[in-house]
């Protein structure tokens, strides 16, 4: 495997070594982080080879915009996020157009509005995000399964903690 073909990152094999991670590139050697230890390796002696699928497009049936708008959307549905337009249709609809007014306890502070279009965006982007999160805690494959539960006990706290706002939602489902 030629040095070029290494990003940082990258998951490889070795036929000695088993699979390791790519930390970090130099001119003709690279760091990869196996098992048992850190090695440098030369990636041209050492019989490296992809431990991940790789793609390459020399020629498309398809304009390339086409295919990186389609490859985005398949992304985004993947991770669960969702366009601004559709986090809206998920608002109440009692609440659309609706107001969030906070009032300080001190009269010389000014008051402040928030378009509940706003807030409820920002709520799904949080719950988005913790989606995200837990999807990555599970598929980690250094944690064990101890630190894995540990760590989605307090994703389960922050969704706990956003249950104030589930009446924003229109539908039940929908909610933390």
């Amino acid at each position: 495997m030629k040095i070029e073909a290494l990003h940082i990152g990258m998951n490889v094999r070795h036929p000695k070594y088993g699979v390791g991670h790519v930390k970090s590139i130099g001119e003709r050697t690279a760091e990869i982080r196996f098992e048992d230890a850190l090695r440098t390796l030369d990636p041209e002696l050492s019989e490296l080879t992809a431990a991940e699928p790789s793609a390459a497009i020399s020629s498309l049936d398809m304009p390339l915009k086409q295919f990186v708008e389609s490859t985005v959307e398949a992304v985004i549905g993947r991770l669960g996020f969702e366009k601004p337009d559709a986090v809206i249709e998920q608002l109440g609809v009692r609440w659309h157009k609706g107001r969030a007014i906070l009032h300080p306890s001190d009269p010389t502070l000014q008051t402040k509005e928030v378009p509940l279009e706003v807030l409820f965006h920002k709520l799904v982007g949080i719950r988005n995000q913790l989606r995200v999160l837990e999807q990555k805690i599970n598929a980690h494959p250094q944690l064990n399964d101890g630190e894995k539960v540990e760590m989605q006990q307090y994703i389960t706290r922050c969704y706990g903690s956003l249950t104030t706002f589930n009446l924003l939602f229109k539908n039940k489902e929908d909610q933390f």
